[in-house]
């Protein structure tokens, strides 16, 4: 009895000093709490769901059974950061001449921001209890979703992201996994019930199913994740979206509980807001580089950027863009030369 009150009272602390660190909430469960993973995973890899995400497929050990990437851990701490936007994130897709960038892009990398506080939060563990510790965000193979589900950060949706009673679906998790036992929480239950505002926003039909999706349709993948030429058939449904895709999750009415984020590096660069679509595909590899700096949006490089921006053009029915598009038909990428020729086609068809 002594023990278990002192990790209560660990645990206690550990989320005053998880407040402390900017986090909107912490949640813990074990890292075997996710026992439908390994057949779920393995029906959207054999159905081909994942694309060109090949990584998923060569991780697939590690992301079924989060005990198997680390066999010492007993408990994961599963944590949540709110991006909540102080705006209306859709207002921006029907300005068919600017570009729609998502609303997690727009400024710093959440990545880098994430992973720092989680290592404060580890040192200060080790510090006060010991043990080992070892933190993830998004980037290694690790089933972050599920784990929030399992320790009650929230449930995952129909769109397949976490929704939060408290946080809405705007926020970022990242996880410590630790070798020490702190008391667990109880998984969140499902409260979707009968909507499907989210499957119904979805401008490419990417959900087969509730919460299944299918990458390959999915717009935040198209643009960020996939390499080559977009099909026509789906270019044509991007819109004016360059990178990534809010549509899901702005369509979700447990946002009205959704915290506006208190991090400064999330709020939305000015020139991020509305940008104009003549003047990102204009840029060269220096210029693009400079200007996303600490973005995000960096990892994709110019080429797949500028095919984006090209996208957007040949959507736009902007008779003014023409031009922009025409001087990259004889770009060296030749998928950014063919996106400039689709863009002046359909351009030219207003013309």
């Amino acid at each position: 009895m002594a023990e278990q009150r002192v990790f209560d009272d660990l645990k206690w602390r550990l989320q005053k000093k998880s407040q402390s660190e900017g986090f909107d909430d912490m949640r813990i469960c074990r890292p075997w709490d996710v026992p439908k993973v390994p057949e779920e995973l393995k029906q959207f890899l054999q159905k081909g769901y994942h694309g060109q995400m090949d990584w998923l497929a060569e991780r697939s050990h590690w992301r079924s059974d989060p005990s198997a990437l680390w066999p010492e851990a007993r408990s994961v701490i599963m944590l949540a950061q709110s991006y909540a936007p102080l705006y209306d994130p859709m207002s921006i897709v029907g300005e068919c001449d600017k570009a729609a960038i998502s609303v997690y892009a727009r400024n710093k990398d959440y990545h880098d921001i994430v992973k720092k506080r989680l290592k404060v939060i580890a040192g200060w563990l080790i510090a006060e209890a010991g043990g080992n510790v070892k933190v993830f965000v998004d980037t290694a193979p690790v089933p972050e979703k599920p784990l929030g589900h399992a320790a009650g950060l929230g449930w995952q949706g129909k769109h397949t992201n976490l929704v939060s009673r408290k946080l809405g679906n705007w926020f970022f998790i990242g996880s410590v996994f630790t070798t020490l036992e702190i008391p667990e929480d109880l998984a969140e239950n499902d409260h979707c019930g009968k909507c499907k505002k989210c499957l119904m926003a979805c401008p490419t039909d990417a959900f087969p199913a509730p919460y299944q999706l299918d990458a390959r349709r999915c717009i935040s993948y198209l643009t960020i994740e996939h390499k080559g030429p977009v099909v026509p058939e789906l270019r044509e449904k991007l819109g004016n979206r360059i990178y990534g895709c809010d549509d899901c999750l702005a369509a979700c009415p447990w946002n009205k509980f959704a915290q506006d984020a208190r991090e400064v590096r999330y709020h939305a660069r000015d020139d991020l807001m509305a940008p104009h679509l003549a003047d990102l595909v204009v840029l060269n590899d220096t210029e693009f580089r400079q200007k996303f700096s600490g973005s995000p949006i960096k990892r994709i490089g110019r080429d797949r950027f500028v095919r984006n921006v090209l996208y957007a053009m040949g959507n736009s029915g902007q008779r003014s863009l023409h031009q922009y598009a025409q001087n990259l038909c004889g770009d060296p990428d030749p998928v950014v030369a063919e996106a400039a020729r689709w863009a002046v086609g359909k351009l030219t068809d207003g013309i």
